[in-house]
């Protein structure tokens, strides 16, 4: 049968990686700052992680490393989009374009090969019942910042400071640095989700390994109104659609086929957001 037990295995770990990103992408997003960089910092995440476990031995090291790097270069997005108000957007395509070729050229350098970098010596994360601990805390984060941003004080200032920064300003609160936390937040939260992909998911690194999984998390983003439960929810259908890819692949339809199904569903739910939200303001109309 298509449908059983082993592909919702499949679908729940291609979850976790779109999952953590977009988790940051939406917190973000409630600060007022739209992260398109997402698929950057997850790519820094993955070779990151995969050098650092390579050089010590210890994924878990690793996965630390992968969190580091990615809030530090999250700090492009923060003073550039926060402190010298500049364009999100742009700055976010920037740093995706300079990701792929800054681990292009340290694949290079660190390891002395193009294209892929794989060694049976290299340590991968363990996995407690057939998932990765990652991938618990990404079902764990999303609870907590549920709690936090309907229940907390910190959650309904930083959903303050994204709807109205200068009504916040003049209660005390200071949105720069609501904005510069949920930056760096997303920071660690797209190199988990690197780590999951390059140790985790796989034990390698090969050059643009996100493969747009990035962009996907934004669309998650979008899809779930940058709400926790809904962006889990996009998440998955991102995550079914990538397993449902790798089982037609396995049943004989060509690898390019295959390879699109998260991007045509991605492209599918676009449209019919799209057309949804275009139907209620001409419902209310008539």
């Amino acid at each position: 049968m298509f449908l059983d037990s082993d592909l919702l295995m499949s679908a729940l770990r291609a979850l976790t990686p779109i999952l953590l990103a977009a988790l940051g992408g939406a917190l973000c997003e409630r600060a007022g700052v739209f992260n398109i960089g997402l698929e950057g910092m997850m790519l820094l995440g993955c070779f990151t992680s995969v050098a650092t476990s390579w050089f010590t031995g210890s994924p878990w090291l690793g996965v630390l490393a992968a969190a580091l790097a990615a809030a530090a270069y999250s700090l492009i997005l923060a003073v550039g989009a926060v402190t010298l108000r500049g364009d999100a957007v742009v700055l976010g395509i920037a740093m995706n374009l300079l990701a792929v070729g800054l681990t292009s050229f340290l694949l290079r350098t660190v390891f002395g090969v193009q294209g892929t970098f794989d060694d049976p010596s290299l340590a991968g994360l363990p996995l407690v019942g057939g998932f990765t601990p990652l991938a618990y805390l990404s079902w764990i984060a999303v609870a907590v910042a549920a709690v936090l941003l309907s229940r907390h004080v910190w959650g309904l200032r930083l959903r303050g400071v994204g709807e109205a920064p200068d009504a916040a300003a003049t209660l005390g609160v200071r949105p720069a640095a609501y904005q510069y936390g949920v930056i760096l937040l997303s920071g660690v939260l797209c190199g988990l989700a690197g780590a999951q992909l390059a140790l985790g998911n796989v034990t390698l690194f090969t050059e643009n390994m996100t493969a747009g999984r990035g962009w996907i998390a934004v669309v998650a983003v979008m899809l779930g109104r940058a709400a926790p439960l809904g962006v889990l929810f996009a998440a998955l259908l991102f995550g079914l659609a990538e397993a449902a890819g790798f089982r037609l692949q396995g049943l004989g339809l060509p690898q390019q086929a295959t390879d699109a199904a998260p991007y045509v569903v991605t492209l599918g739910a676009l449209f019919l957001t799209t057309a949804r939200r275009r139907r209620r303001p001409s419902g209310a109309r008539s």
